[in-house]
């Protein structure tokens, strides 16, 4: 239940009550909660579809939120409206389809998901040899490839997920039990691809994954939307992809007279690649659609430096529709990813004001609410490769992904800390809240990969996916937190992601004060924020220290 209680400064939060009407930053910036919570509310309606691209639900976020960057008197970076077209086909295979791998018939959904993202009205292949190449990673760099002396063509790769550090967290292969891009599930169907195989499946197991099997049924079945390939790029995609669970994938290896278990131990090991002297017939309608889909920016212009700009990026999608379900058939997508949409529009109307107040940043502030992320962050891919500003230019990506509903916190989770000088900046302003900033409890799971940030980070933009914490600043969020976790336990990419009134927002507005602070910083200064040395993106953009 929110109660109505005086506004209290960042330096004093810690005497107020867990449920704060409003966040005020020592600038007196007010992040208002009612306003907040009804963007949430918003977004998440049941008259927004689960805003998936391309639908009814994503012409009405589009809407809003072009709406709400108008009242605010950003800028439209075409002159015309906020939004970027990205160039988008839709995907869709029958739920009838025949999955047969070995001897097994397979059933869809239930033991399989397969899809594909080819412009064919049927796919049907016969027979095709399937391999076992280990965790699907070819990384010069690691000295590991798991496609050695392997030709690929017409047989379908059967991949472990995650990486080997993960297995072997103190082998010192890979990053430890903190998860490398090896080891996500994009990864390894591009590699696929790469080594001209016809298709690829990834055995799911609930834990390297970080995902229950109900995330997989949900998220790669009905349509499933890519960005447009070039001809010569499509003509090399795999042809089938998706994901087996673990039981048929035991089975399988029991009938080729393997044992799952000893064989993944060695693929953890070392790089592995062994027939599995078994075939696939897989066969299913498909279908493809195109369509425009659109990221949403706008813009507030810096006094001095206005052609430097400090990006802000939150997904406004989420999955939409399934009409095969009963009963519910929405995902609605509250905490994923409308709360931080909203967060993002919040931040924005103090920016806004604060120029309207005759205290402009010497750099732009530009917002990105982007499409497609579920999808494989589709739409911050395309800004990347497609910028609006360019990217030399852009001096950071502070990203908001799911914000904290789950009360304040003494901690604050910048996920896979150590990458860059940017962090710096969050640090400072956590720290002006009595917080300690730490890196994310569960590094496995790859969460610097899992987002719009990603997309950024690998052209060499420093960019930041940070909020929340672990640590509840008191006994009653303590028992807050554990109530509420229970509620929305098997929430993520399912149905029952709804907006709830008795959300605690105020530790989710103090990570918003967190973003404001270190992004006014940065924007009134000269810096120009690296990578550390030993990060993947340490040679794009250095850092000038090394502390990390």
């Amino acid at each position: 239940m929110r109660t109505l209680l005086p506004v209290c400064a960042l330096a004093l939060l810690s005497a107020c009550s867990q449920h704060t009407t409003d966040i005020v930053t020592p600038e007196k910036v007010t992040f208002d909660e009612s306003r907040f919570r009804l963007d949430i509310k918003t977004l998440a309606s049941d008259e927004f579809e689960g805003r998936a691209p391309t639908t009814k639900g994503e012409q009405l976020t589009l809407d809003y939120l072009s709406k709400a960057f108008a009242e605010m008197g950003l800028d439209k970076p075409n002159g015309k409206d906020y939004l970027q077209a990205v160039p988008m086909v839709t995907y869709t295979a029958s739920e009838q389809q025949s999955i047969q791998l070995g001897d097994m018939q397979l059933q869809h959904r239930q033991d399989v998901v397969i899809g594909s993202r080819h412009d064919v009205s049927k796919i049907d292949i016969a027979n095709a040899p399937l391999v076992f190449v280990g965790y699907g990673i070819n990384a010069p760099e690691y000295q590991w490839n798991d496609y050695q002396d392997l030709d690929m063509s017409g047989k379908i790769a059967v991949i472990l997920v995650n990486d080997p550090g993960f297995a072997l967290p103190d082998s010192g292969k890979f990053n430890g039990k903190a998860m490398t891009y090896y080891g996500r599930w994009s990864y390894k169907f591009e590699e696929a691809s790469r080594q001209g195989a016809l298709g690829a499946i990834i055995i799911h197991d609930t834990e390297p994954a970080s995902y229950p099997w109900s995330v997989v049924e949900n998220s790669w079945t009905g349509a499933q939307q890519d960005l447009v390939r070039s001809k010569d790029e499509q003509a090399k995609w795999i042809e089938v992809e998706g994901w087996m669970t673990l039981d048929v994938a035991t089975k399988l290896f029991d009938k080729a007279g393997l044992s799952l278990s000893t064989i993944s131990d060695r693929a953890a090991s070392s790089a592995i690649n062994i027939p599995l002297n078994q075939t696939a017939s897989i066969s299913f309608e498909n279908k493809a659609q195109y369509a425009n889909s659109y990221n949403v920016v706008a813009t507030l212009p810096g006094e001095s430096r206005s052609d430097e700009h400090i990006l802000f990026t939150a997904h406004w999608d989420h999955i939409g529709l399934d009409p095969s379900k009963d009963g519910d058939q929405i995902y609605n997508g509250a905490l994923d990813n409308a709360s931080g949409t909203a967060g993002i529009l919040e931040i924005a109307r103090q920016f806004a004001k604060q120029a309207q107040n005759g205290n402009p940043l010497a750099r732009s502030v530009t917002f990105v609410a982007t499409t497609g992320e579920e999808q494989g962050l589709l739409g911050s891919r395309f800004y990347a490769s497609n910028p609006v500003y360019p990217l030399d230019k852009t001096v950071a990506v502070f990203n908001l992904d799911s914000t904290n509903i789950y009360g304040r916190t003494t901690d604050y989770t910048i996920v896979g800390k150590g990458k860059s000088e940017l962090e710096n900046y969050l640090i400072a302003a956590v720290e002006t809240q009595n917080r300690t900033a730490k890196s994310e409890k569960h590094p496995e799971s790859g969460g610097f990969f899992r987002s719009d940030h990603f997309s950024f980070a690998k052209y060499g933009v420093p960019a930041v996916f940070a909020g929340g914490g672990s640590i509840p600043v008191d006994e009653a969020t303590a028992e807050y937190k554990a109530m509420m976790k229970q509620q929305m336990k098997g929430c993520y990419h399912s149905v029952c992601d709804e907006y709830r009134e008795n959300w605690d927002l105020s530790g989710a507005l103090e990570d918003l004060a967190v973003y404001y602070d270190a992004a006014a910083v940065l924007g009134n200064n000269s810096d120009w924020p690296g990578y550390f040395s030993g990060t993947e993106f340490h040679s794009l953009r250095p850092a000038k220290t090394d502390n990390n």
